[in-house]
């Protein structure tokens, strides 16, 4: 009986979603645009009260205090009153699901990994889909890019960036294979009154770490072959760690296995992120003299240790900040990751300024996907990839994203979530 409910439940759920139709993609910037008198946040830490923003063919040409300069009105077709208002650069949601896992519960609507403990020729890029439902409510709170990774074995696969606006995955894609995601083992034995049961869980977690360091040392070989013999899909697509072009995002949570993780990487000349990094904190300055990016995951969660302060994981952000760690916050999984602005606003109660909360994930997670050079804060030559609220973005209470902008595209807003809300209000009388 249970089982009949919960099919039927998960069935309403998805006709009420398949009901629902996603916006169609923006058409590019047609005319020039200029935002006025609003308070513009840069993302980099710098405020401008009284703001002038204006940009074409997708590109910001205008950054400016409005009252210092000149500005011919007459040039901008479309000009914007935002008294009142906030200006922000789109937000970047690190770690996430987006567009390849829809109801977690269905499994046809999943396709985050594939069989074996080794594939990093495995891309999501080409599942991504940009008819997920999840997308627009993202895109409704000011998250306009995304990094989708894959899930399952040691090495499942590459990420991707992508825009959260197209009619396709070419169309979305911003930055295609950035990085090999590593999800390392853990190092924790539990202790048991069974010696014989202990170290066979130690013998497999040591050979778990061997594969992956056998794994890398014959990746690194291959790498080095000009023209190797046989071409090898899994190999291949190593090479970018080697040379530069792609990062290795390690998964891994607590100080032993982030050290052997970074000294691995290190071994190797791979430039390194760490994700998740509960114990990031304890090694902040390892991080910092060894240069490895961190992206946390779920600051609004409880301690993982009984001793911790009940508070800690809301100081992460500014005690790695203060140690010079380059950080972006996540919320994993799909769907979650369209609060992750209110994760960074817990941690401008717990050790950052507002402006520093709003860095760690506009310029901080541009940076850690190397593509701080477009996009991540408001600057003239930068994409246009932006938005305006009518009140602070950290806020969940006055948080209200009123237009955003995707490469000077005008994206539509709307909704599954506002779409259900207006059908129910209206059969109710409730407008």
């Amino acid at each position: 009986m249970k089982i009949t409910s919960s099919i039927l439940l998960f069935s309403f759920l998805f006709l009420s979603v398949i009901d629902a139709q996603n916006p169609p993609p923006a058409k590019p910037q047609q005319e020039p645009i200029l935002i006025m008198n609003a308070t513009a946040h840069l993302g980099n830490g710098t405020v401008i009260p009284n703001a002038a923003i204006g940009f074409e063919n997708g590109k910001l040409t205008l950054v400016a205090d409005a009252t210092r300069i000149r500005i011919d009105k007459n040039h901008y077709t479309r000009v914007i009153d935002g008294v009142g208002k906030h200006i922000y650069p789109g937000i970047i949601a690190c770690n996430t699901l987006l567009g390849i896992s829809e109801i977690d519960a269905v499994r046809s609507t999943r396709d985050v990994y594939e069989v074996g403990d080794f594939n990093p020729n495995v891309r999501t890029i080409i599942a991504y889909s940009t008819d997920s439902k999840i997308i627009p409510t993202l895109r409704s709170n000011g998250i306009l890019l995304a990094q989708v990774i894959p899930l399952g074995g040691t090495i499942p696969g590459q990420s991707s960036v992508v825009e959260l606006d197209g009619w396709n995955w070419e169309d979305a894609a911003y930055k295609m294979d950035d990085g090999v995601q590593l999800y390392w083992p853990r190092m924790y034995i539990p202790k048991t009154n069974e010696p014989d049961k202990d170290e066979q869980q130690r013998q497999r977690m040591m050979q778990q770490i061997d594969a992956i360091e056998a794994f890398l040392k014959e990746a690194k070989s291959y790498s080095m072959e000009k023209a190797p013999a046989e071409k090898n899909l899994k190999l291949e697509a190593m090479k970018g760690l080697f040379d530069g072009k792609k990062k290795l995002y390690v998964h891994c949570g607590f100080a032993k296995e982030i050290i052997a993780a970074v000294n691995m990487s290190k071994k190797y000349g791979i430039d390194m992120v760490l994700v998740e990094g509960y114990d990031a904190w304890r090694v902040a300055d390892f991080l910092h003299t060894n240069n490895v990016a961190v992206i946390l995951n779920r600051i609004h969660s409880l301690p993982p240790r009984e001793d911790d302060d009940v508070d800690l994981p809301y100081r992460i952000p500014a005690i790695l900040k203060q140690a010079g760690v380059v950080y972006t916050m996540s919320m994993g999984g799909s769907w979650p990751n369209r609060n992750v602005m209110f994760n960074a606003g817990t941690s401008a109660a717990y050790g950052l300024t507002k402006e520093e909360a709003l860095t760690s994930i506009t310029l901080n997670p541009a940076k850690i996907l190397g593509i701080d050079s477009t996009v991540g804060s408001l600057e003239v030559g930068k994409d246009a990839t932006l938005f305006i609220s009518s009140g602070d973005i950290l806020d969940m209470k006055t948080c209200n994203v009123e237009t955003a902008f995707i490469r000077g595209k005008d994206i539509n807003l709307d909704n599954v979530q506002k779409q259900l809300y207006r059908k129910y209000m209206d059969r109710y009388g409730l407008k």
